[in-house]
């Protein structure tokens, strides 16, 4: 967990966006420190995906800014972006299925890669040496997301769980110092959610800041060390998980009836 002190790896200042004159986005205002796991969370239709799709350079935002590392981002694509250091997963899977586990990974590593098309003709040695490098680093990152063993493997005969653990490896491979999970969770039975919350705590315990969205609220509360909580598409509250678990106005949007609240402060020993 990252202290106070420590500076912003990811600042979003007053960020909006409309659509159709519908506000979707409205003055949200957050910072993410090195190392930390922030969670958005919120009701079906708060905004929580749309904010990910402008922080991540696929939507325009209609005002406001998003800071990477202290320097102005807001506005640039996706593969910009991570040549800067933001990586993202999406919640539809975005997987490679004809090509092998491992290959899926070293696509993540092309934006490292010096790319000169003679010298791959030809094989010359220092192409030989690079692709053996993102190989090697490749299957560092299956060793990380416990699918080391699948190497090999096309990716379209792996489970739904495998999947997911795979993107997060393919993100980690753009050698991201913020990495945005789109609702990793989501279709994984209670197994395969053990695993990627120790996935998700070793990642930020490497340094990585991880900006998480989950609608699994138990998985939210043990892992986050920063809860931020949208509402319409503005920000209702932040803090820790024991301090947005106990916020009435929290409590009456999102997490709502008595059995949820109940497992929620349960997670986090109110």
């Amino acid at each position: 967990m990252s202290g106070a002190g420590t500076p912003a790896v990811l600042e979003v200042r007053e960020l909006a966006i409309a659509f159709g004159g519908v506000r979707a986005l409205d003055g949200v205002t957050f910072a993410a420190r090195k190392g930390q796991i922030l969670s958005i969370i919120g009701p079906n239709g708060a905004g929580k995906t749309t904010l990910f799709n402008v922080i991540s350079g696929i939507y325009g935002a209609s005002a406001g800014q998003v800071l990477l590392a202290g320097k102005d981002v807001t506005g640039l694509p996706p593969h910009r972006l991570a040549q800067r250091g933001l990586s993202r997963t999406f919640q539809n899977l975005q997987v490679f299925f004809q090509m092998s586990v491992i290959e899926n990974v070293m696509v993540g590593r092309h934006i490292h890669e010096r790319r000169n098309l003679l010298a791959h003709m030809l094989g010359l040695p220092s192409v030989v040496g690079q692709n053996k490098a993102t190989r090697e680093r490749a299957l560092e990152l299956l060793h990380l997301v416990g699918l080391a063993a699948s190497a090999d493997r096309p990716a379209g005969s792996m489970a739904y769980g495998a999947l997911k653990r795979l993107e997060i490896a393919r993100a980690l491979a753009t050698e991201p110092s913020v990495l945005m999970l789109d609702e990793p969770a989501a279709g994984c039975n209670p197994r395969e959610t053990r695993e990627l919350d120790e996935i998700i705590q070793t990642i930020a315990g490497s340094g990585i800041t991880v900006i998480l969205v989950e609608h699994n609220i138990r998985l939210v509360m043990k892992i986050s060390d920063h809860i931020v909580v949208l509402n319409y598409g503005r920000k209702l509250g932040e803090g820790s998980a024991t301090e947005v678990s106990t916020d009435p106005k929290v409590i009456e949007a999102y997490l709502g009836t008595e059995d949820t609240q109940a497992g929620a402060l349960d997670v986090v020993g109110v």
